[in-house]
């Protein structure tokens, strides 16, 4: 059963599992699972290169898939490093969201893509 809580926790005990049958724990240290984030990002990002806006959101069923995957080596990857440093994701993402509400309120953010310095 998903714990309200945390729905995000037999993921991460799958990916918990995952490595310890590969013995790869010694490698999933913080670092190298930002650095392996940040690959993985870029991967995503590469699918993009060179599109138009235009044709960046008209992706074919074939290069979606693609881009899925990459989407998903970055979430998981993002699951592991968050499970390391024992952060929570859900709670984070939703404090991020309370402070980016105060940063960015709706009257004055609308419509405009300036930082929250300079709005």
């Amino acid at each position: 059963m998903i714990s309200p809580l945390n729905p995000l926790e037999p993921l991460v005990q799958a990916l918990r599992a995952f490595a310890a049958e590969r013995e790869w724990e010694q490698f999933h240290t913080p670092k190298n699972l930002a650095c392996a984030l940040s690959v993985e990002a870029a991967e995503l990002l590469e699918h993009f290169q060179w599109l138009t806006d235009a044709q960046s959101q008209s992706l074919t069923d074939d290069k979606k898939a693609e881009v899925a995957a990459e989407a998903a080596d970055v979430f998981l990857y993002l699951l592991q490093l968050c499970d390391k440093l024992g952060i929570g994701l859900i709670a984070a993402a939703q404090a991020k969201m309370r402070v980016n509400a105060e940063k960015y309120p709706a009257a004055l953010a609308r419509g405009t893509a300036a930082k929250y310095t300079d709005l």
